[in-house]
């Protein structure tokens, strides 16, 4: 089992900036993947950003390239997701997750952080 706990969450206005932090404990390894997701009101969670264990490799949901940047410290196991120029369209619930190495989904999940952007 892996129990995750996101923070950083909360009201900024458009153009803003935030960052998301994520500590993972339980049975953990650093070869996992790390990834972030939202879900906004009415809609379906997205994908928003992944991390390999190395953290050399990451890729981004379009919708955020150059604006977002994640990272890990894997002697914390924790992983981050800075968020610059927040737009009102970032607004959701952000949610860490973590997919086990060789597996082909994400397994675990936090309970996810608010962030709230005004225009």
């Amino acid at each position: 089992q892996v129990q995750l706990v996101e923070s950083g969450g909360g009201l900024v206005q458009a153009g803003g900036s935030l960052r998301l932090s994520c500590a993972a404990s339980g049975d953990t390894a650093s070869s996992d993947t790390m990834g972030w997701f939202r879900q906004a009101p009415g809609k379906e969670r997205e994908f928003v950003a992944r991390i390999a264990w190395s953290g050399s490799t990451t890729y981004y949901a379009d919708s955020v390239k150059g604006r977002f940047f994640i990272s890990r410290d894997n002697a914390k196991n924790t992983v981050y997701l800075k968020m610059n120029s927040l737009k009102p369209e970032d607004t959701a619930v952000y949610y860490c997750a973590v997919r086990p190495y060789l597996h082909t989904s994400y397994k675990y999940w936090g309970q996810g952080t608010q962030v709230t952007v005004s225009s």
